[in-house]
């Protein structure tokens, strides 16, 4: 399977937050905590061009916490500061405020210098499509200030927005990597929904998942589907998974394209379990 995915609007955003990167303090991007390097766009790198980093490691219900763990002192190693977000029930956004304010302790100690008092921290929120950016905002600041949508690309334009009287927040649409030179990372990237699933095929997605979990996770589909899978090969256990799910077809015969989508939702959701994608190179 080929994975490419890069909408005109999205090269538009990315010319529009170079222009915009002088206008702020810190760089807000999220990532999904069951892919932390997969669903974090290079491009970030070179946009931030030496602004204070945070980066929020959201949907961290769905990932499995130890190795959450490893990617926070990853990334906390290369001077970013972190913080573990499940926007959807509001955990760990309590912590986000003062986790800015520590990000910008040095530009806020500038300021008090100059006699500049109480001058909010203007900080740019970044990160693919589907990473749940709105969510975030909206969560953060108490209100629905943002569109949300469980479709990838639902923010097209920038807004600025004042969370508190600490921060206000630029938001931008979803970039995503203008090129995946690594396939993995578009093949993880659709396992989560970041790219549009009409632009692939379900069945060799869901195919190539139960490979994933039979590797890394052996248990998930035979605990949550209660059925057998040692041993099997891949389309069989799809097979067995339409048969639990009750996907047939005329004539008494399993669908497997019907369950290979009962089978990535399930993933995505977190029925099948806290699973994470992918581990730091250094662990």
């Amino acid at each position: 399977m080929q994975f490419q995915w890069y909408p005109g609007h999205m090269a538009k955003a990315k010319k529009a937050m170079m222009e915009d990167i002088k206008l702020i303090d810190v760089i807000i991007e999220l990532v999904d905590a069951r892919l932390p390097y997969s669903s974090k766009n290079p491009d970030i790198e070179t946009l931030a061009n030496g602004k204070a980093r945070v980066i929020i490691m959201n949907k961290c219900d769905l990932a499995d916490s130890s190795i959450t763990d490893d990617w926070i002192k990853y990334y906390e190693d290369k001077g970013c500061f972190t913080v573990r977000v499940d926007s959807k029930a509001g955990k760990g956004i309590k912590a986000v405020n003062s986790v800015i304010q520590k990000a910008c302790s040095k530009k806020i100690e500038r300021d008090r210098r100059r006699g500049i008092l109480n001058r909010p921290v203007r900080a740019m929120i970044a990160g693919i499509p589907n990473v749940g950016k709105s969510t975030f905002i909206n969560s953060f600041a108490g209100k629905a200030c943002t569109k949300t949508g469980n479709r990838p690309g639902v923010t097209k334009g920038k807004q600025w927005i004042r969370l508190n009287k600490n921060v206000e927040l630029l938001d931008t649409p979803g970039i995503l990597w203008p090129k995946f030179e690594d396939q993995s990372v578009g093949l993880r990237l659709a396992f989560t929904g970041a790219i549009k699933d009409e632009l692939y095929n379900m069945y060799e997605l869901a195919i190539l998942l139960i490979k994933y979990l039979s590797e890394n996770y052996p248990d998930a589909i035979s605990t949550y589907y209660q059925i057998e899978t040692s041993g099997e090969q891949e389309p069989e256990v799809l097979r067995r998974i339409a048969v639990r799910r009750g996907c047939i077809k005329s004539g008494a015969e399993p669908d497997p394209d019907k369950a290979a989508r009962y089978l990535i939702d399930d993933f995505r959701t977190g029925r099948l379990g806290k699973i994470t994608l992918e581990r730091p190179v250094c662990s």
